[in-house]
């Protein structure tokens, strides 16, 4: 008995053995690649930056605050894939700017609420979404509001590893420097 275990077991380790080398026929060709680098079809890789500060409108039959559909600036065009991310700057501390990424819950006296957003290739809208009575909210939260809003490429490659959490991380692993931000103002 011992010796068919030992005939099995050396059976099955020449079986293992053989099947692991063998292969089987070449595959179809797979799909051609995308010429250029370091962009698209040799487009030059371009992440941008900008930043507003606006006033929210009331829309009474939605219960949120708006800033609808607002066109990216002129030298802006996103590209199928591309995405954004949207920063609001949440206070200063000693002349530092502390951004929180969108979307944001915000707990206030009222209770709770939402900064929040939505985009397509050619605009972008913000809202300020209570779960209560929206004409409650403090016009502190819906005027004089600053946003940063960076426009990820389709074609970045890092973008899965980025830590999007911190606007610094983002802005720099994109080659973005403060110089980079257009700044405008929308009321």
């Amino acid at each position: 008995m011992n010796i068919m275990k030992r005939s099995l077991l050396l059976l099955g380790t020449f079986l293992t053995l053989f099947f692991t080398a063998c292969e089987g026929p070449t595959g179809p060709p797979g799909f051609d690649g995308r010429d250029g680098e370091p962009g698209l079809d040799g487009a030059a890789f371009e992440a941008a930056a900008f930043e507003i500060d606006i006033d929210f409108a009331l829309n009474t039959d939605l219960n949120r605050y708006e800033f609808l559909f607002e066109p990216y600036p002129s030298d802006i065009s996103l590209r199928s894939g591309d995405a954004i991310l949207i920063y609001r700057l949440e206070e200063i501390v000693d002349g530092t700017d502390v951004w929180r990424q969108l979307p944001q819950p915000f707990f206030n006296d009222e209770g709770l609420l939402y900064y929040n957003f939505d985009f397509t290739q050619g605009d972008y809208s913000l809202f300020v979404e209570p779960e209560f009575d929206a004409v409650r909210v403090q016009s502190d939260f819906v005027n004089n509001q600053i946003f940063r809003i960076v426009i990820v490429p389709t074609d970045f490659r890092a973008s899965a590893k980025l830590d999007k959490s911190n606007i610094a991380n983002v802005m720099s692993t994109l080659g973005l420097t403060e110089k980079d931000v257009t700044k405008t103002l929308h009321k």
